[in-house]
């Protein structure tokens, strides 16, 4: 059995577990613990460490070669440029360096929308589906992922295009739709215009809703008026651990 480790680190809560990547299961119980308050790298790191300890002595992790991060920030080549809801010491960190060396073996860092819709690709909705795959995952902001023929284009920040004046995500994150009490009706008009542009940039071939929202995308889903294909998430809270277990893997061939 091919197995890594993956972590989610969060603005309130880091999570991990070990994964089989050949079948796309966790093959432990989820370890989770909150993500220390500042969020500085140090404290992070210290927790991850926690974390990996114990996925190794307790739950089957002991073989385990290959570690993956995800973070919400904008990673380039290991080193996050970015820092959401955690210290401004991330930005600029060579956070692949930092955490190899805390953990002992490597590891490799992603953002972690893109762990997500990786995970769906491979695992999840998007399965065995050509062409590109762009998931946007709705909540506080817009996160996005797009995959292209199984290969991660990383880093997109679908959330910030820019429409009317202002950010896309100022006003059709599920944030919008909760901040204004708009009607699922209401929001899915914003949806479709946001979409709608999203196609015409991108002319994807599968649109991937997730984000905590897509639990109830039977209100909504289909109210969303685009020619793409549209289907929801299905990974929930382990897309992120999943996604960054199998990019460890495939970055270290």
């Amino acid at each position: 059995m091919t197995r890594a480790i993956g972590i989610d680190i969060g603005g309130t809560g880091i999570k991990g577990a070990v994964v089989d990547l050949a079948v796309g299961e966790l093959v432990s119980e989820r370890v989770k613990h909150a993500t220390p308050e500042g969020g500085v790298p140090d404290d992070i790191v210290s927790t991850v460490r926690l974390i990996v300890d114990d996925l190794v002595e307790n739950h089957r992790g002991d073989d385990v070669t290959h570690i993956g991060v995800c973070f919400p920030a904008i990673v380039r080549n290991g080193r996050t440029m970015s820092a959401a809801n955690v210290s401004d010491d991330w930005i600029g960190l060579d956070a692949d360096a930092r955490f190899s060396e805390a953990l002992g073996r490597g590891i490799h860092f992603v953002n972690d929308a893109d762990a997500a819709g990786y995970a769906e690709v491979v695992y999840g909705a998007a399965r065995d589906h050509r062409g590109l795959v762009i998931m946007t995952t709705l909540g506080t902001g817009i996160g996005s992922a797009l995959i292209y023929d199984g290969v991660l284009i990383p880093n997109s920040e679908l959330g910030h295009l820019e429409l009317d004046g202002d950010d896309a995500e100022h006003w059709a994150a599920n944030s919008a739709r909760e901040r204004e009490d708009l009607s699922f009706e209401r929001w899915a008009e914003r949806l479709t215009r946001y979409y709608r542009h999203v196609e015409f940039l991108f002319s994807p071939d599968l649109l991937v809703i997730g984000g905590g929202v897509s639990k109830q995308h039977d209100e909504f889903l289909h109210l969303i008026d685009v020619s793409t294909p549209i289907v929801p998430a299905e990974l929930r809270n382990n897309a992120g651990i999943m996604g960054a277990a199998a990019l460890a893997q495939r970055h270290s061939r």
